[in-house]
């Protein structure tokens, strides 16, 4: 069965963005550590899931990256790109993006289902409320963290739908140069 990695960017404090969205906080810096441990992620997945907000943003930015020659993202973001990619979404029944599907039936059933198909991994992006849902029905099996050296205080966090405790255990810590730290967690 393939699993399900969530790849995510927190703080210290464990929001994924401030009260309204901000992301100002974000350490952007990518050193050559988080460049390979991303570059492993992304190649040991062959679909991305996301929620139709983050979908909005993320497929036309990585459009717009492949489309300049110039842009030193684009082998990576080629690979964004060409990737099949299934947005859950209560509001779009069919998607106007280059190899992207719309799931609008129950999130665990149609994960479960994406999970029996054969194929690689499949991976996560945010936003909060999307990745919650998913923790909340127990649907990651990796938890790839990016803690970022900052704390907030308040906002967007993804763990804040649980109503029952979930035990991880972690598999590796990675320490980047930019401060940051990659956590990698199994469900323990």
């Amino acid at each position: 069965m393939r699993k399900l990695k969530l790849q995510v960017q927190m703080t210290a404090d464990g929001f994924m963005a401030g009260p309204n969205g901000e992301l100002d906080w974000m350490n952007m810096a990518m050193d050559e550590g988080f460049i390979s441990y991303v570059t492993e992620l992304t190649d040991s997945s062959d679909t991305i899931l996301m929620g139709r907000k983050l979908a909005e943003g993320f497929i036309p930015y990585w459009t717009n990256v492949v489309a300049n020659a110039d842009d030193p993202q684009r082998p990576f973001g080629q690979k964004m790109v060409d990737k099949p990619k299934v947005v859950f979404s209560k509001t779009l029944s069919t998607s106007s993006w280059a190899n992207t599907t719309v799931a609008n039936g129950d999130l665990a059933t149609e994960v479960k289902k994406l999970k029996e198909q054969k194929g690689k991994d499949i991976i996560v992006y945010g936003g909060s409320s999307f990745v919650s849902s998913l923790i909340k029905e127990g649907l990651i099996d990796e938890f790839h963290l990016f803690v970022n050296p900052v704390v907030l205080g308040n906002g967007m966090a993804i763990f804040r739908q649980l109503d029952a405790t979930q035990k991880l255990k972690l598999v590796k810590a990675t320490p980047l140069t930019t401060g940051s730290v990659i956590l990698f967690y199994v469900k323990g």
